[in-house]
């Protein structure tokens, strides 16, 4: 009969009657790779694994520390590099991932499956137990002569409140590098998400964890080599690439796959979209041209559970584009066109009409816009937001007063955002910390859902009839 595995990483052994492997060869993800081949491949190419690897992050800690005359310590590290400061390989100064074994570079498998609690919800406050014993979120975990198994809530993407992500995704600016009181939340993630209907919500059709979006379950082996007598477990795969927006910015492993990935998570994230209507199920009105001259485009982030986008709101710059036709294809209005290696705050369009973007204006105590974080005193989030209950409008609605309507035949929208602005690249080049050849190698990305179209000749028609709307 075969045996079921049934713990979330390792259940059977990877070597016949080998004693159970020691906390040294569990740090390292090679050794996972043996059993976990599926899962070792993807996570190898994902932000995780080159956490202390890229160089945008090396480049801020190295003028960070300077910056701040080495109050930064071991602030940024202990998020893109926690091994190396629990085994005591670094302190944040002279930063180097090239030095670093591979069981303290980037965030590693041990790293997240050795948790033991979490003590604080922001700035890694992961307490890793090292010892021998792997966690996981699948319920009556068998142990293996590879290592020890346990079930954990705190990995049961179904049952937990996505504590151990949050724990890392919500940084806050501490007090004595800035000078504000209790410290500044610069990445908010873990806090947006615990204020939408999917952390509050008991019913299970509606609560949904970091875990259940960004590492979707399948029915698969959990572990698998040559010998091992398994069989697919229900969900018992979780993938792991973690996708958000960023990309490796130098040449890392399985980059094609991570860029189709995050297309395909992306793309469903955020829609030009009308309201829903509970009577006919349907929802026009993503694109209104109405006779007072005004063009009425509603936002909605119906594809994500924190707010849009996330992460570190201030390093990223989304945009929406608008541009608008004349019967014979001329332009009439354009908003958010931004040309190549340009910010799209630096962008006014037709008009004299500014970018509409979506990100955390930062300020440093000066009201300058403040670039690096250590210098950040005051944010103002421009954010598409989720609903705190389910059914809620949280719609943005993004209006143009346009004295020439009358001409417009056609409006195209799209929606673009980019992982960092190219004025903080730009910086750290400047400063002698980063290299100018990763620049070219920022991606811009187009949301699909962000791409509409309204036509004078569709408005008004199917869904959309009686509306001055695209009928989408």
């Amino acid at each position: 009969m075969k045996r079921v595995l049934v713990v979330a990483l390792v259940l059977a052994a990877c070597g016949g009657d080998d004693p159970v492997k020691s906390v040294a060869e569990l740090r390292d993800p090679n050794t996972c790779m043996e059993c976990h081949a599926q899962h070792y491949q993807q996570w190898s190419g994902s932000m995780h694994a080159y956490a202390s690897d890229d160089p945008v992050f090396i480049a801020m800690n190295q003028r960070g520390q300077r910056e701040t005359n080495g109050a930064l310590g071991d602030f940024c590290v202990k998020c893109h590099a926690p091994m190396a400061v629990q085994l005591g390989l670094t302190d944040g100064t002279n930063f180097d991932p090239s030095a670093l074994p591979p069981e303290a570079r980037g965030i590693t498998c041990y790293f997240c499956h050795n948790v033991d609690r979490v003590e604080e919800d922001h700035n890694n406050g992961l307490v890793v137990a090292n010892d021998q014993t792997m966690r996981g979120g699948v319920k009556n975990p068998v142990s293996s002569p590879a290592h020890h198994s346990k079930y954990d809530t705190l990995m049961d993407s179904d049952q937990n409140q996505s504590e151990m992500c949050g724990s890392c995704h919500d940084i806050v600016v501490p007090e004595h590098l800035n000078g504000v009181a209790g410290g500044i939340a610069v990445e908010r993630t873990f806090a947006e998400w615990k204020g939408t209907f999917f952390s509050s919500s008991t019913d299970p059709r509606l609560h949904l964890t970091c875990g259940g979006c960004h590492m979707i379950s399948k029915e698969d082996l959990i572990a698998d080599a040559p010998g091992l007598d398994v069989a697919p477990r229900k969900d018992g795969y979780h993938e792991h690439m973690w996708l958000g927006i960023d990309q490796a910015l130098t040449a890392f492993p399985e980059m094609p796959a991570q860029a189709a990935a995050i297309k395909r998570d992306l793309d469903g994230a955020v829609r030009v979209i009308g309201p829903f209507n509970s009577l006919t199920h349907k929802q026009p009105g993503g694109i209104c041209l109405d006779p007072d001259n005004s063009l009425n485009i509603r936002i909605d982030s119906i594809g994500t559970g924190h707010a849009w986008p996330s992460g570190a709101s201030h390093d990223r710059r989304a945009w929406l584009e608008v541009q608008a036709f004349d019967m014979n294809g001329a332009l009439v209005f354009s908003s958010g066109v931004v040309p190549a290696n340009t910010d799209p705050n630096d962008t006014p369009g037709t008009l004299n009409v500014d970018t509409v973007g979506f990100w955390d204006r930062s300020f440093k105590a000066d009201n300058t816009p403040g670039e690096m974080f250590w210098e950040i005193v005051r944010t103002e989030s421009q954010l598409l937001k989720v609903p705190a209950v389910a059914g809620e409008d949280h719609s943005t609605q993004v209006r143009f007063q346009i004295a020439n309507a009358n001409l417009i035949d056609r409006i195209e929208t799209r929606l673009l955002i980019r992982p960092l602005p190219y004025a903080i690249l730009d910086s750290l080049v400047a400063s002698g910390d980063l290299s100018a050849a990763v620049i070219p190698n920022l991606q811009t990305l187009m949301v699909e859902g962000g791409t509409a179209i309204w036509t004078r000749a569709t408005k008004g028609t199917g869904a959309a009839v009686n509306t001055n709307c695209n009928p989408q």
